[in-house]
């Protein structure tokens, strides 16, 4: 598991079809904040030049990707275009990625943003960078 004390700010991405969440931890692993959405165009190219644009821009020293897995648990499609991305971008940067199962971020995200009296109507870039947030938070402490 990556530590993000051994090797710096990481940076999560919930890997969606419409769009990519993003979200960076601090320096020392304690703490996941929401950095942003990259919106995907159909039938293009995954966004691996932007998604790295922004790891750059935030200092990553790793990634912590979502692992998009169906209800019982198994490989989907996407899950293939994940591990793939992975792979692209651990080969472009150096830089580590970690895969984590996700099932379960975006429901977490809706429910808090619901129990903060918000809504979610119109601020689905919002879900997706919480979702990521929950994520990298849910990595940080299963790696501490």
């Amino acid at each position: 598991m990556l530590v993000a004390t051994d090797r710096g700010r990481l940076l999560a991405i919930d890997y969606g079809e419409r769009r990519i969440g993003l979200a960076i931890s601090d320096p020392t692993g304690t703490i996941a904040s929401p950095a942003g959405v990259i919106v995907r165009r159909a039938g293009k190219r995954p966004p691996i030049a932007e998604i790295m644009r922004r790891a750059e821009a935030l200092e990553a020293r790793g990634f912590v990707m979502g692992l998009p897995l169906d209800g019982n648990g198994d490989e989907t499609p996407r899950t293939t275009e994940v591990r793939s991305i992975a792979v692209e971008l651990t080969r472009r940067t150096g830089h580590p990625v970690e895969l984590v199962d996700e099932r379960y971020t975006t429901a977490i995200a809706l429910r808090r943003i619901r129990e903060m009296g918000g809504s979610t109507r119109g601020r689905k870039g919002d879900v997706d960078a919480l979702a990521a947030t929950v994520l990298l938070q849910h990595a940080l402490q299963l790696g501490g």
